[in-house]
């Protein structure tokens, strides 16, 4: 048989992997830092300025930054280094030398594989740039305006073509099962990217995007959860087995322990994960069906999950003596074991029981970094030290190095993970407990918020900063490493043709066997299985009215209110505050009315958040006077002490943009909004109205603020822009609705566990 020489591209590698590193120190920092702010919310201050005579400085110094250091804008910036940055860059290194060798095949295009690499680093700093800014939609893990939406998908479907170009050329019959994993991925991630981020721009300015989703309310959260976990499926789940069963076998010189389990493993995993989306809504607005849909299949869940974490361990069978010398198998032993950890958590969490007391606490966040921090990192650093050695002809310059950064990391995700497992366990019992007299033990919702804060979170911090020291370790190892090395762009190496045969199946060819040399059906077929889930959830939940019931009183938001809600979304306030009442006893007594799906029928996008670092604010409206708003905003410690929101002095400075109004409210009357023409023809007016009787009302109730902006007035002239006229105004106006268009006065809610409920 003919023998082909070729040349494996190492060069496209060697750049993912020093974009991985690099973003990954960059992930690490920016979680320390957020988790830092969430003890130390005054840091911003003594970094910019305060009015606080004990840190000293100009509070215009931070009204200056317009909230680039504001919480909500760091961790949209740390969740997409984490998510897209570091472990996108590390599939993407892992996948490009992988493929390679298993297809026995130079990638398709050397263009297409720069052309992927330089778009996926131009996306990942412009959402730097325009977070930083405050251009966002919202949605967890998917916040990118909608320019970044088509760099986004231009670059996966780039990386994908040039995929599938490199198979059709192989030189090896049967698909390995890692390409498999590859192959899920890439269509399951383009077909969730596409359908989550459908909107409508209101212009098509890229210097100032703004877009508006093309859901409302109900349809918005289940899809973009249909999105949300699936992103934690596709993105940092299958891409990774797909390593995960390339680079175990290689490390540990051993084959996979079961092909059969790896068949299974694959199919119903792609099949099964698309479904479990709807257990992140439980006991909220969204269709009882689908939510009892969302927690059947995410049980299902643990058999596939196990059984791929049972392949990857067994796979060491006969060489677990090298785990305690080879720092590359401690690294995916434990990333194995934290794998199944976190898919055996997960679904444990979708269940009614344990969701009452897991959702919108810490809990969650702790069941996530199991899984990114043990998972996702451990995996990508254990390929790093394996692949480095290799990609510059030499060996690890310090074992002893990597052995430490291993048990550094280690430590790090420890002290994460068990202060937030004990922070969620105590918010979730803190909140629902009550006295014998019928009232909330713990009424005042900063009770818990102080408990956390002064131990539970600096430990998380620690927990960051140790996993960022270990991150720190293993640079300066690669760079040693690197040094000593001799590194070959384009590898040699040679494979003998593959013969051309009938596509049909042969005699005695099991089916999956046949499967695996014919790309473009597995392809089709991994599509197939991934579309069925959404399309069952998500179709009946848009076309059938009846899953979203309509309310009479509930009206559009006004101009002034439309402004104050992007405000809140540019801020990512969302973040930390959610704006859904579950039906239980304890959630009615503290906030009001449980929330009710036609409320959110004109909301394009959804706003109930995941996470109550602050209350939630469905009933917000009404619930304290807009100068307690005002003074909230400027220093939220002066109206509630031990608050660990940041400070928005820039809402206060900074005048309203109202540029754009009138074509936001054109674009949600293409959603569906029943703007009429008389609101756009009084849009001014109404304005100009509803900001006035705001500013009445807390000039009212603070006569020194009022001599102190008629001060400015005088001192300014022409250059002074009152306070009707301010951002601050229409967030204040925003607020003020949440929750006032249905009455609240009957109320009927689920008992809770403990709670003493009858």
């Amino acid at each position: 048989m003919q023998m082909q020489t070729f040349n494996y591209d190492n060069r496209i590698v060697k750049y993912f992997l020093y974009a991985t590193i690099f973003w990954a120190i960059m992930a690490f920092t920016f979680g320390f830092l957020v988790a830092t702010l969430k003890f130390f919310p005054e840091l911003p201050d003594y970094i910019f300025g305060s009015d606080d005579p004990r840190i000293g400085g100009s509070i215009d110094g931070l009204a200056a930054t317009n909230g680039m250091a504001g919480f909500g804008r760091l961790r949209m910036i740390h969740t997409t280094f984490a998510v897209f940055a570091f472990v996108g860059n590390g599939f993407f290194a892992g996948a490009y030398y992988s493929m390679q060798r298993l297809l026995k095949a130079r990638m398709g295009s050397d263009i297409m594989s720069w052309t992927h690499f330089w778009s996926w680093q131009l996306f990942i700093v412009l959402s730097l740039v325009t977070f930083l800014l405050g251009f966002n939609t919202s949605k967890e893990y998917a916040e990118h305006e909608w320019p970044l939406d088509i760099l986004i998908a231009l670059s996966w479907v780039i990386f994908g073509v040039n995929m599938l170009k490199t198979i059709y050329k192989r030189r090896v019959r049967h698909l390995y099962v890692a390409i498999w994993f590859y192959l899920g991925t890439w269509v399951a991630v383009a077909m969730l990217h596409i359908f989550n981020n459908l909107e409508i721009p209101i212009s098509w300015s890229l210097t100032a995007p703004k877009s508006y989703s093309l859901y409302a309310g109900v349809q918005d959260a289940l899809v973009q959860w249909w999105y949300g976990h699936n992103a934690v499926a596709f993105v940092l789940t299958t891409p990774i087995l797909g390593l995960m069963y390339y680079f175990v076998p290689k490390a540990a010189n051993r084959p996979v322990f079961s092909y059969k389990l790896s068949i299974v493993h694959f199919w119903s995993l792609i099949f099964i994960y698309i479904w479990a989306g709807p257990h992140h809504l439980l006991y909220t607005s969204l269709p009882a069906w689908v939510q009892a849909v969302g927690t059947g299949f995410s049980i299902m869940l643990i058999a596939p999950s196990w059984g791929g974490m049972l392949n990857g361990l067994l796979t060491l069978r006969g060489a677990w003596d090298k785990v305690r010398e080879e720092p590359v198998l401690k690294f995916f032993v434990v990333a194995i074991t934290c794998y199944g950890m976190a898919t055996f958590e997960g679904p444990l969490l979708a269940t009614k029981t344990l969701n009452k007391i897991g959702h919108f606490t810490d809990w969650v966040p702790a069941h996530v970094h199991v899984g990114t921090l043990g998972w996702n990192g451990f995996i990508l650093f254990g390929m790093i030290y394996w692949l480095i050695p290799r990609m510059f002809n030499t060996k690890l310059a310090s074992n002893k190095m990597a052995n430490a950064h291993f048990w550094i990391g280690t430590m790090g995700i420890l002290f994460w993970v068990i202060p937030m497992y004990v922070a969620g366990w105590t918010q979730g019992l803190m909140w629902q407990q009550f006295n014998e007299d019928g009232t909330l033990k713990y009424g005042n919702f900063l009770q818990t918020v102080t408990i956390l804060k002064d131990w539970l979170y600096p430990l998380r911090a620690f927990g960051g900063l140790l996993y960022l020291i270990g991150g720190l370790m293993m640079v300066v190892n690669v760079w040693k490493t690197v040094k000593t090395g001799k590194y070959v762009p384009n590898e040699a190496a040679e494979a003998p043709a593959l013969a051309k045969i009938s596509s049909a199946r042969k005699k005695g060819e099991g089916a999956h066997t046949w499967l695996e040399r014919m790309p473009t059906l597995m392809t089709v077929l991994s599509f197939v299985a991934v579309a069925i889930g959404g399309a069952v959830e998500i179709i009946p939940t848009i076309v059938v009215k009846s899953n979203v019931p309509t309310i009479a009183s509930v009206t559009p938001y006004t101009a002034l209110e439309l402004e104050g809600r992007d405000l809140y979304i540019r801020e990512g306030c969302n973040a930390c505050h959610t704006q859904m009442i579950r039906p239980f006893r304890d959630e009615v007594k503290r906030y009001g009315e449980y929330s009710k799906p036609g409320e959110y029928v004109y909301h394009h996008p959804f706003l109930w958040g995941s996470q109550r670092s602050g209350p939630d604010l469905h009933r917000q409206g009404g619930k304290n006077p807009d100068a307690w708003h005002y003074k909230h905003m400027w220093d939220p410690r002066d109206t509630s002490p031990g608050s660990i929101m940041p400070r928005y002095p820039w809402l206060i400075a900074n005048k309203l943009d109202r540029s754009n109004t009138v074509a936001k409210m054109e674009t949600m009357v293409k959603l569906g909004v029943p703007y009429e023409e008389e609101d756009f023809d009084s849009i001014t007016t109404s304005m100009d109205k509803q900001a006035i009787a705001i500013e009445t009302s807390i000039f009212d109730a603070d006569v020194k603020l009022k001599e102190r902006y008629d001060r400015e007035a005088k001192e300014k002239g022409e250059d002074f822009v009152p306070l009707r006229d301010r951002e601050i105004t229409a967030l204040i106006a925003y607020l003020q609705r949440l929750g006032t268009d249905i009455s609240t006065e009957q109320t009927e809610t689920t008992s809770i566990i403990g709670s003493g409920a009858k």
